[in-house]
């Protein structure tokens, strides 16, 4: 079994790192500069420090505001499949909007990469939801998401299909008419680990039925603990097994008063509230991946960290904070940073530790260097 589904510690990789800002929606010039050179780096040092994997988000028109969020992106399959060649035991995950891919070459593209990576690329599965993305792609994003979901099955119904069949079929459904393909090589060690963000009950239906970890926020842990439950629950009533995984945003230093200063002065002082406002008003008119009820509080996390679960002040904090995610449930965290390749040294020295004194993750491997950049 893949490495990745095989391990039961709490999880953790790092979110968006191929997006301009990351996840920050801040106008100050240390956030995130999302360069490949930037991009190799953190994913070497995450891979010595035995991190599990990157999550990439797919992109293609930013926010708007001062900084246009996102508005440069790394593409995701070409991003993951060349990560994959500079890394060892971290899982890539390509970010596939089932719109705008065709399911026949998705198939083979994740393929290849695994070839590449030996068992180490995952497929993040989006049924869309942000309509000016799909109106510059000269798309219709529908309305409902019986439709959305509809369509996407039937997607992914012919990638797993072409992923184990070794004579080549005729596809006839509502929406692919397919002739005679076939699709070589195939993975190498098995389904890769499938990912799907979720907060529609189609959604959720969808992701019971065909992901390995649903992708959710962590706005209240006490909604959360029964959240999760009921996302358990649903995929056990199909005989699956389903894990939860939630992102979180990090500002750890060696004070509270300190991180909290820093976080206040990125995220609030300098927030591109613009852009945060557009990006809040796009979530709430086309997806349900946020509860309604908490706006106020989720235009605050949006402008930190896209919405992620805030995890602010020292070591200890920080630790107890992921340990409070694991209590409430969830199976493992994205993390993100303002600069991730300048943070994340010092979460992995002080916060790793701690984590592994927990329970939670394995004992850090400090013998692992990471290979320099070519």
């Amino acid at each position: 079994m893949r490495a990745f589904l095989e391990n039961d510690h709490f999880k953790l990789g790092t979110f968006s790192s191929n997006c301009s800002s990351g996840m920050s929606v801040t106008k100050v010039d240390e956030r995130w500069d999302n360069s490949w050179e930037n991009n190799l780096r953190l994913a070497q040092m995450l891979d010595a420090a035995g991190i599990d994997f990157m999550l990439p988000i797919a992109r293609w028109i930013g926010y708007g505001g001062a900084t246009d969020f996102h508005h440069n992106v790394l593409e995701t399959m070409t991003w993951a499949t060349a990560l994959l060649a500079k890394t060892e035991r971290l899982t890539l995950f390509a970010t596939m909007h089932t719109a705008a891919n065709n399911p026949v070459v998705v198939a083979k593209q994740i393929a290849t990469a695994d070839q590449v990576g030996r068992g180490r690329i995952g497929l993040n599965i989006v049924a869309g939801w942000n309509r000016p993305e799909y109106e510059a792609l000269g798309l219709t994003l529908p309305d409902d998401h019986e439709t959305r979901y509809g369509y996407a099955q039937e997607w992914f119904d012919i990638v797993q299909k072409l992923w184990k069949s070794d004579e080549a079929f005729d596809w006839t459904g509502d929406w692919f008419q397919l002739k005679n393909v076939l699709s070589h090589p195939h993975p190498v060690d098995g389904r890769p680990p499938i990912l799907n963000a979720a907060g529609s009950g189609q959604g959720r239906d969808f992701a019971t039925r065909n992901a390995d970890y649903l992708f959710t926020p962590a706005i209240d842990l006490d909604r959360s603990k029964d959240e999760v439950q009921q996302i358990k629950d649903q995929a056990a009533a199909k005989g699956r097994k389903v894990g939860v995984l939630t992102f979180a945003h990090i500002c750890c230093r060696p004070t509270e008063a300190e991180a909290r200063d820093y976080h206040h002065w990125y995220a609030q002082e300098n927030a591109d509230w613009e852009a945060t406002d557009n990006l809040v008003n796009l979530q709430f008119a086309n997806a349900q991946s946020f509860p309604h009820d908490l706006l106020a509080l989720i235009r605050d996390r949006m402008a930190a960290g896209h919405g992620g679960f805030p995890l602010i002040g020292t070591p200890d904090q920080v630790a107890d904070g992921i340990e409070k995610l694991a209590q409430a449930g969830f199976a493992g965290s994205t993390m993100s940073f303002l600069d991730y390749a300048e943070e994340f040294p010092y979460f992995r020295d002080e916060v790793l530790p701690r984590l592994a004194a927990k329970g939670l993750r394995p004992a850090p491997d400090a013998a692992r260097k990471p290979e320099p950049a070519e």
